[in-house]
């Protein structure tokens, strides 16, 4: 999702750039291609090594990535019918679109009840992390990408259906969301900075604010008859950007801090390429409700911050992978039964 991400906010820039169209097709055929990767790598994973992949879930620690799954589906999805189309055609892009959105949205959904159902019944946690928000924002993931589908669709049941369960998908995910900011904000006050490695993970609370800004823009665009479409998404985009953008100097200050006092890579740097990323394409959905000029250059810039971010994510990965550094192997799972394991700072 960190890869497809940067193809879908550079297809909606509110700029032209030559060959830039074909630069995003070419990230989301990218994507598309990780994502089989991804899922290949998780079946074998789960053939081969089930205890280990059943302690991921029982561990406070890496639980809560399992909505990372469900995003990489959805945002692929939206990516095949924003600019896959130029490679693949409408018809087939069509269809590999919603299958993608089908299979993301339910894996999004078991995500959402499943991880934090898991956090109060076999977990044993010390400190709130922003790696909680993972399973609670791939819903507004799908609330986003699915108007995408909604506008190919006739007008009538199937079509007002799917944005009502879209609507429902971004309330599940903005509440369940404004329930885990503030314990974050309240860790980080009360407890300092976290560790070096895990300070790119407080970029992840970007995800529910630019994300649910783009899926406003999104209704605005495609629900018919909504009076005001356009003043309603920027009476809710602009202060939710406004508050996006304070989070990003917050944590990029954090990040500076951290990277003078020795932090190397870790995979937590993809948090910034898919929580920038959202913030992309709301400020694009504003500009394009709005008309701001400012709004317009404020994405180009948050995107040259996104382009930045996936190179160092993905060049940092690379590097690992050649090296031999990842990923580590899994282990045997420890025998007899757990009731959790704590997260440690």
């Amino acid at each position: 999702m960190g890869t497809g991400i940067v193809g879908s906010a550079g297809a909606g820039l509110p700029v032209a750039m030559p060959g830039l169209r074909t630069v995003c097709a070419a990230m989301w055929a990218l994507s598309l291609a990780l994502l089989a990767v991804l899922l290949t790598a998780r079946a074998l994973h789960w053939t081969y090594h089930r205890d280990r992949a059943r302690e991921h879930l029982r561990d406070p620690g890496t639980a809560p990535f399992q909505g990372c799954t469900a995003m990489a589906l959805v945002s692929t999805g939206g990516g095949t019918l924003l600019v896959g189309r130029d490679w693949v055609g409408p018809d087939v892009a069509l269809a590999l679109g919603a299958a993608l959105f089908a299979a993301g949205t339910a894996a999004a959904l078991a995500a959402a009840v499943a991880v934090p159902l898991l956090m109060v019944v076999r977990h044993r946690v010390e400190e709130a992390s922003p790696v909680w928000l993972l399973p609670l924002v791939a819903p507004m993931v799908s609330a986003a990408v699915g108007p995408l589908l909604a506008v190919r669709l006739p007008p009538g049941q199937a079509r007002t259906t799917l944005l009502a369960g879209c609507l429902g998908l971004f309330g599940l995910s903005l509440l369940a969301a404004l329930l885990v900011l503030p314990l974050v904000f309240g860790r980080l006050v009360v407890g300092g900075p976290p560790v070096a490695a895990l300070t790119p993970a407080l970029l992840l609370a970007l995800g529910p604010l630019g994300q649910s800004t783009t899926a406003v823009n999104a209704f605005a665009d495609v629900v018919p008859g909504l009076p005001y479409g356009g003043v309603l998404a920027a009476v809710y985009g602009l202060p939710v950007m406004g508050f996006a953008l304070l989070w990003l100097a917050w944590s990029g200050a954090l990040v500076l801090r951290a990277r003078r006092r020795g932090m190397g890579f870790a995979m937590t740097w993809w948090a910034f390429t898919f929580p920038v990323g959202t913030c992309v394409t709301g400020l694009e959905g504003l500009a394009r409700h709005t008309g701001l000029e400012a709004l317009r250059w404020a994405a180009v810039v948050l995107f040259g911050l996104l382009v930045a971010g996936w190179l160092a994510a993905a060049s940092g990965t690379v590097r690992g992978l050649v090296s031999g550094a990842l990923p580590a192997a899994p282990g045997a799972a420890p025998r007899g039964p757990r009731r959790g394991t704590a997260r440690t700072r």
